[in-house]
């Protein structure tokens, strides 16, 4: 498999999807993620943010900004 067709994984004894490696932004990532899916959600844009090229960060920051939007309304 190319490193292009893996898909960005946080390392984590628990998981299940192999890919390459990208450091969480804090150590409880992860855990805490596996917990929440909608935290889950928010931390994949982030990443997106972080290591995604052009196109993929324009869309993360529109839905980052959608789905922070939406948690300011209630």
């Amino acid at each position: 498999m190319n490193l292009n067709d893996m898909p960005p994984v946080w390392s984590d004894p628990e998981g299940t999807v192999r890919g390459f490696a990208i450091e969480p932004l804090h150590p409880s990532v992860p855990a805490a993620a596996r917990a929440d899916a909608a935290l889950y959600r928010l931390l994949a844009l982030v990443d997106t943010l972080r290591i995604g090229h052009a196109r993929e960060r324009k869309l993360a920051e529109i839905e980052l900004k959608n789905c922070l939007s939406h948690v300011n309304a209630t």
